[in-house]
């Protein structure tokens, strides 16, 4: 293996054109310079310089081997950024799968605005059911899982989200202007309703179960849900993730009454460590969640629901 301070050495004389300009750049003595050079014309077996009293005269040798080591040390000085980008969380690969209510507005939303400012770091972004997601943080494809909350699991680290539903009405509706709804508040009326099994389609089937509505479409994911409403179809029962495409869109969202939980959770190994860019994902993310919260909850304060808020 070459010392990386005899081709640095070497890169200066050529760049300079003399011992005494790569001494100078390096801050290093003459002789110090000339025994790096000598030592790397030992250790490579080539004659790099012609030596004409205090003159050196690169060879064609020594003309081939600088394009190598400024290769070199063009990587050299990428790695050394990138290992600083690591240091301040501003670099990393960041692989983050998520159940299609946040991967198809909410999650990128955020994630555009967590790179602002972090240099060369590049996040991964997965869209698939709850159950892979899971898989995907259990088999190691994934750092960071965003799936419905599943029972506990050996192996993963389960971390619900507080989120609540809300009531995606049309602009016009007249629940539109209400500051909260209650369950009750939706007998008579026509309802878009999640078809995909889960604990929070569930949930929401038993709350209007004894509540007269008609079901005028069913679908298995809330954005499309989101997007029927916007026609005119009805309203819907939806999480509050999906619905911020929505909002100022021909749709408000209402937070309901009795709450009822989206059951949410972050999910990570419980065998790795996750990276420093990892953890400050999941901070922010944390952040973030609960500042939808305290939207919907400023709304049913103040009137109408407003445009969610943006991310961080």
């Amino acid at each position: 293996m070459l010392n990386p301070r005899q081709i640095e050495a070497f890169r200066w004389v050529m760049q300079r054109g003399s011992v005494t300009g790569a001494a100078a750049a390096l801050d290093i003595s003459q002789p110090a310079v000339s025994r790096l050079v000598r030592d790397l014309e030992t250790d490579t077996g080539l004659t790099l310089f012609e030596r004409r009293g205090n003159h050196l005269l690169p060879t064609p040798e020594a003309t081939l081997l600088l394009a190598e080591a400024e290769r070199y040390a063009t990587g050299l000085a990428a790695l050394t950024r990138f290992a600083a980008d690591l240091r301040a969380r501003r670099g990393g690969r960041l692989r983050v799968a998520a159940l299609p209510a946040m991967a198809m507005g909410f999650l990128p939303r955020f994630v555009a605005g967590f790179l602002e400012g972090r240099g060369s770091a590049h996040v991964h972004l997965s869209g698939m059911p709850s159950h892979l997601v899971i898989d995907a943080v259990q088999v190691g494809q994934a750092d960071v899982g965003l799936a419905a909350a599943p029972p506990e699991r050996p192996g993963l680290t389960i971390e619900s989200l507080a989120s609540h539903a809300v009531l995606a009405a049309p602009a016009h509706h007249r629940l539109a202007r209400r500051r909260m709804v209650a369950l009750q508040d939706l007998a008579g009326e026509r309802v878009v309703a999640l078809s995909e099994p889960s604990i929070f389609s569930a949930h929401t089937d038993a709350l209007l179960a004894d509540i007269h509505h008609e079901v005028v479409a069913t679908t298995p994911l809330s954005g499309i849900a989101c997007a029927l409403v916007a026609e005119g179809l009805g309203v819907a029962v939806v999480d509050p993730f999906s619905v911020g495409d929505y909002v100022g869109r021909g749709v408000v969202a209402i937070p309901l009454r009795p709450q009822v939980d989206v059951r949410i959770a972050l999910i990570t190994s419980a065998q790795l460590r996750p990276s420093a860019l990892a953890r400050e994902f999941i901070d922010a993310f944390r952040v973030h969640v609960a500042s939808q919260g305290a939207w919907l909850r400023a709304s049913a304060r103040a009137g109408p629901p407003l445009r969610p808020p943006p991310a961080p």
